[in-house]
């Protein structure tokens, strides 16, 4: 099959890597649209140590079961493989797994490929009337929608409803999106390139601001960097909540004492449990999530091309949707 193998620093080649191969109990899925997510970008860049070259690297997908009985299904994947009988999967916390896999690190390859080996139960079936490059958005999406979950659930319910995203990436629109669908109306997205923040004004529906003017109860980081931490820091209210979900760098940036003094709660928040993950499938195929036709689309084999065009920043749409077929 062909992939797009990470092989280095910045070295992205597409090529013919062996087939995928299924373990007991998994699918072999043919796919039809595969994301490029931040992290990827971090592993590019030789900035993950967890995701070392070479690697195929992708975990934003969906597409068809390729073979057996339900040939032909159409899924979204949930990449977050757990095993399913530890006390975390036992509470329905599966992202906290001792055990968890993730597809694009070892031992698992990733969804830069035209075919991929998943579990049974990490597989949601796609309606026919739904995209799947559309369905391809349920990882990211269910990523914040968990944080935005978390978020609410520890802002005390008589603080006011509104909230700031840092970031206005993929994760950070969808933030916007899911603390909308979750009732939180004013809900702005600070953005520092210009060019994204007029798509997401635009294309997106989104209120957008290069800098944020007062506090508000409720900030969620989708960058995940010293500057973004110290800008959290700033912008929450007393008693407010800040929800850390970037991974942008380790250290540095919160202003503690702020923090303590004012009671303001930080939560940091990984990936999503099974439920979130089948909770945002529902909500994009219901349409609660709005049209999310703000993906760019390219071919798996013009891969290459699209990160460099993501770290150099010039590309205004928050998501890469990338076609193994097209």
């Amino acid at each position: 099959m062909k992939a797009l193998v990470y092989e280095g620093v910045e070295t992205l080649a597409f090529r013919d890597v062996p087939m995928a191969a299924r373990r007991e109990g998994e699918h072999l899925i043919r796919i039809h649209a595969s994301g490029i997510c931040g992290s990827d970008m971090h592993a590019y860049l030789g900035h993950d140590a967890r995701r070392p070259a070479p690697l195929i690297l992708g975990h934003e997908a969906a597409g068809t079961i390729e073979d057996g009985p339900q040939a032909g299904r159409r899924v979204t994947i949930n990449p977050l493989v757990t095993c399913g009988s530890c006390a975390a999967c036992a509470a329905g916390r599966e992202n906290l797994c001792a055990s968890r896999q993730i597809i694009s690190m070892p031992p698992r390859e990733g969804a830069f490929a035209q075919f991929v080996a998943m579990p049974e139960r990490n597989l949601v079936t796609v309606p026919k009337d739904v995209p799947l490059s559309k369905a391809a958005l349920a990882e990211p999406l269910a990523v914040s929608w968990h944080a935005a979950r978390l978020a609410l659930k520890a802002l005390h319910p008589d603080i006011e409803r509104r909230a700031l995203v840092i970031g206005g990436g993929a994760i950070g629109l969808a933030a916007a999106l899911a603390l909308r669908a979750m009732g939180v109306e004013d809900v702005a997205i600070q953005e520092p390139n210009a060019a994204r923040r007029a798509f997401l004004a635009d294309h997106c529906g989104q209120q957008a601001v290069a800098e944020l003017q007062g506090i508000v109860p409720l900030v969620v980081d989708a960058a995940g960097y010293a500057a973004t931490r110290a800008a959290a820091s700033a912008a929450a209210a007393p008693g407010g909540v800040i929800a850390h979900v970037g991974l942008g760098e380790d250290a540095g940036g919160l202003d503690i004492r702020r923090m303590t003094l004012q009671e303001i709660t930080f939560i940091g928040t990984y990936t999503y449990t099974a439920q979130d993950f089948r909770d945002t499938a529902q909500a994009i195929f219901d349409g609660r999530l709005g049209p999310l036709d703000w993906p760019e689309q390219r071919s798996l084999s013009d891969g290459a091309a699209a990160f460099r065009d993501l770290r150099s920043g010039a590309v205004a749409a928050p998501k890469i949707i990338l076609d193994p077929w097209a």
